[in-house]
């Protein structure tokens, strides 16, 4: 294969194929399981793609037209080829009584269905859990939605605005300025914990014989992935501090300006000893000597740093 005189946009699908042809060959546990995919966006895709480069036959139920995520634009046009690579796709209207019946007869064979539609959707057109699991027992449903049960449980909700909600925006960014994760880090975790949950079902369904219903939600997933900084503040019972301006837990680790490339991220750490350099790019002969030695530097080291400029 070449990709000689290939545009980006070429070359970047073309890697995303290689991706999922090598895990669809070298790694297939699930393989002859079936997954009824009705998702869009991010969260439902990446739950399925996940399910698929297992090696499960994943079938995507797209409406009329195709789903809106192939038309996307800006930071949005890389969501459909990454997040539903290693897939089938059937366009239906599943409101009508033709697309209804296929959809049907499609779930009445099939081990697992993911959807991350609005609250009660799908129940209003007939493929709620309590309707399918007359028709399929050993159905494992799995509903992706913006919260669990509780107040909020039948409002929708978006990656962005679970990240704002649940803190890790404030732990993003700088203090006063709240940042978004520069990923749909909420969607992919939260359809990641969608699939263990699938996978555990899968194990018990070997013993019981029966499906079961999961429900994975993005504001659970935001609380979940800042827990470390609710169990600090259990600890320590002061308020985190931004990851911008955290205390470290360890040797620095922050970013400093080089002779040949700017700013690049660098854990330094010497014999476990923390040179205590300021969170600016050092400037050179900013560093005294003394502070090396309190710190436990080695003279080697010192003599190192010394003829770097780094120290004075």
């Amino acid at each position: 294969m070449s990709l000689r005189g290939k545009s980006p946009n070429d070359i970047s699908l073309r890697l995303l194929q290689i991706l999922g042809l090598f895990s669809a060959s070298f790694m297939s546990p699930l393989r002859g399981i079936t997954v009824i995919e009705f998702s869009h966006m991010v969260m439902g895709p990446s739950a399925g793609l996940v399910l698929a480069d297992l090696g499960a036959d994943v079938i995507k139920i797209e409406p009329i037209g195709g789903d809106k995520t192939r038309r996307l634009k800006g930071s949005g046009a890389g969501y459909f080829p990454m997040y539903n690579r290693n897939k089938r796709s059937v366009c239906l209207d599943i409101k009508s009584e033709a697309g209804k019946a296929f959809a049907l007869r499609l779930l009445d064979s099939a081990d697992v269905l993911i959807e991350n539609f609005r609250p009660g959707a799908l129940d209003q057109l007939g493929f709620g859990f309590d309707a399918l699991k007359k028709r399929n027992e050993r159905l494992i449903y799995c509903s992706l939605k913006g919260f669990l049960s509780g107040p909020y449980a039948h409002r929708t909700a978006l990656d962005e605005v679970t990240q704002m909600m649940g803190g890790l925006a404030y732990m993003t960014g700088l203090p006063e300025r709240p940042m978004r994760a520069g990923s749909s880090i909420i969607d992919i975790t939260g359809g990641m914990f969608g699939v263990i949950g699938i996978l555990a079902a899968l194990r018990e369904r070997e013993r019981t014989g029966h499906g079961a219903q999961i429900t994975s939600a993005l504001f659970e997933t935001t609380a979940f992935l800042v827990g470390q900084h609710m169990a600090q503040h259990a600890v320590l019972g002061e308020e985190p501090l931004p990851m911008s301006i955290r205390q470290s837990a360890w040797g620095v680790y922050d970013l400093f300006e080089c002779r040949d490339a700017p700013l690049p991220k660098l854990p330094i750490e010497m014999d476990g000893a923390r040179l205590e350099l300021t969170r600016h790019p050092p400037q050179a002969g900013e560093h005294s000597c003394e502070v090396a030695k309190r710190a436990g530097l080695s003279e080697a080291d010192i003599d190192m740093l010394l003829a770097d400029g780094v120290l004075a």
